[in-house]
């Protein structure tokens, strides 16, 4: 049971807005009502060509160890990413998922823009992420692990979703120790803005023009007018036409799987397609 809202949740108009710009809010703690808006100095990212699949990960991955899902059990992975959990090394251990920042998402899910992945062992949740998706782009905002390789078998299947969907840049936001070993990459937040805008631009010269806001990240939230931001959210809208949204890719994913002769190992398809590239 969540607190009760005491208040009101961030606009999904200025939140799509802000990952269009390259900024993503975060709070002090749990129970903080305040966000602040982060754009960081440095960025992560995971290649989605570059997945770094281990020799046991891919064993993980054919033998068919979990159960993985889309979007069944989404404010579950929420809470279980805002829960209180050892801290890695490079890691402070606390919440930045406030009760505030959960509901916005869990809206934000409810308008089909926030994704969920599910890890299940014999009915019991024990990993997932989830992330906001747009264009050709996925921003994954957090994982859990309550099993030894769960949330990186929900990050192959996010990975393998993500590339049959026609989706091109998956930004991670801060670098961690686990994300590079997955193979992630960090670089400045100048060159993720302009990877960031190339996904959005689309595939035809027509469409390679990118709001301006897009490209002075963090000085347009909330400064343009409301029309000016509800053409930039469209123009974004209409490059990202022809790519998959999480849950259908995942489901073509399934299908060619299916196709394969593989519907009841899935599993063994997604090593076959990491492990080529990884």
């Amino acid at each position: 049971m969540h607190a009760p809202r005491s208040n009101p949740i961030i606009e999904p108009e200025l939140l799509m807005l802000a990952y269009r710009s390259g900024i993503f809010p975060m709070s002090d703690a749990r129970d903080d009502p305040e966000i602040f808006w982060i754009e960081p100095r440095l960025r992560a990212i995971l290649p989605l060509d570059g997945l770094h699949v281990s020799t046991s990960l891919a064993r993980s991955l054919k033998r068919g160890r979990f159960e993985v899902t889309c979007n069944r059990a989404f404010s579950q992975v929420m809470d279980a990413c805002a829960a209180p959990r050892r801290a890695r090394a490079d890691e402070d251990g606390g919440s930045w998922i406030s009760h505030r920042i959960q509901e916005s998402y869990e809206n934000l899910h409810f308008l089909g823009h926030a994704h969920s992945i599910e890890v299940w062992r014999e009915g019991e949740l024990v990993g997932g992420l989830y992330g906001v998706g747009f264009d050709r782009v996925f921003c994954g905002e957090s994982m859990f692990s309550k099993a030894s390789d769960s949330s990186k078998v929900a990050l192959c299947w996010l990975v393998a979703a993500l590339r049959r969907g026609g989706v091109t840049l998956l930004d991670c936001q801060f670098m961690t120790s686990h994300l590079a070993s997955m193979g992630a990459v960090e670089m400045p937040q100048k060159a993720y803005l302009a990877l960031l805008q190339r996904a959005q631009a689309g595939q035809t010269a027509a469409d390679r023009r990118t709001p301006d806001h897009c490209s002075t990240a963090g000085s347009s939230i909330g400064s343009g007018s409301a029309a000016a931001d509800a053409d930039a959210v469209a123009a974004g809208e209409a490059a990202g036409a022809g790519v998959l949204a999480l849950p259908d890719a995942l489901d073509a994913l399934l299908g060619d799987a299916s196709s394969s002769g593989l519907a009841s190992s899935p599993g063994k398809l997604i090593a076959q397609l990491l492990t080529q590239t990884s």
